[in-house]
C-alpha cells in the first residue's frame, strides 16, 4: 500500500468534509451581532449560549474528525448540529414562493439541503465500513463499497 492509500486520501476526504466549519465559527466571531440575531431567531431561548456552543462545535469537531481522535463521536455531534441548524434556521417552508428568484426562502432551501448533505457524509463517517485502499477503488471504479457487497453467508 502507498501513503496515498493509508493516510493522505482519507485525511484529505475528511478535511474536505469539514473544512467549512472552522471558517463558519470564525465568521460567527467576526460578525457576532449578525450571528447572535440569527441564534435568537428560533424559538429556543438563550441565543448567546447557543452561539457559544455553535462556535465550540464548529472549531472542535472538525479537528477531531481530521485527526481521527474520537472521530465517530465528533461526526455524530456535528451531524446533529447540521440537522438542528437546518431545521431551526433554514425553514424554507415558511417563505411563500421560496422558488422565486427574489424569494428569501430559496437561499434557505439550498442551505437546508446542503446541511442534510453534510449530515449524510458525517453519518457515513460514523458508520465507517470496511476500509478500502485508494488503489483498489482506482482499479475497480465501478464496484460497490465493501459494506454494500452481498452477504457471503447467503
Amino acid at each position: 500500500m502507498h501513503l496515498l492509500d493509508l493516510a493522505a486520501l482519507p485525511c484529505l476526504a475528511r478535511l474536505c468534509l469539514v473544512v467549512m466549519f472552522p471558517f463558519s465559527a470564525l465568521d460567527k466571531i467576526v460578525h457576532r451581532e449578525d450571528a447572535l440575531q440569527q441564534a435568537d431567531s428560533s424559538f429556543l431561548p438563550g441565543g448567546r449560549v447557543l452561539l457559544l456552543l455553535a462556535i465550540v462545535v464548529e472549531f472542535v469537531t472538525p479537528v477531531c474528525i481530521v485527526l481521527g481522535w474520537h472521530d465517530r463521536l465528533a461526526a455524530f455531534v456535528l451531524a446533529g448540529f447540521c440537522a438542528v441548524t437546518a431545521l431551526l434556521y433554514h425553514p424554507f417552508w415558511n417563505y411563500p414562493g421560496f422558488w422565486s428568484k427574489a424569494g428569501e426562502g430559496r437561499g434557505h432551501f439550498w442551505d437546508f439541503l446542503k446541511n442534510f448533505g453534510l449530515v449524510g457524509g458525517l453519518v457515513l463517517l460514523m458508520i465507517g465500513g470496511t476500509p478500502t485502499s485508494a488503489s483498489a477503488v482506482l482499479a475497480h471504479p465501478l464496484s460497490a463499497a465493501p459494506y454494500m457487497a452481498a452477504d457471503p453467508a447467503r
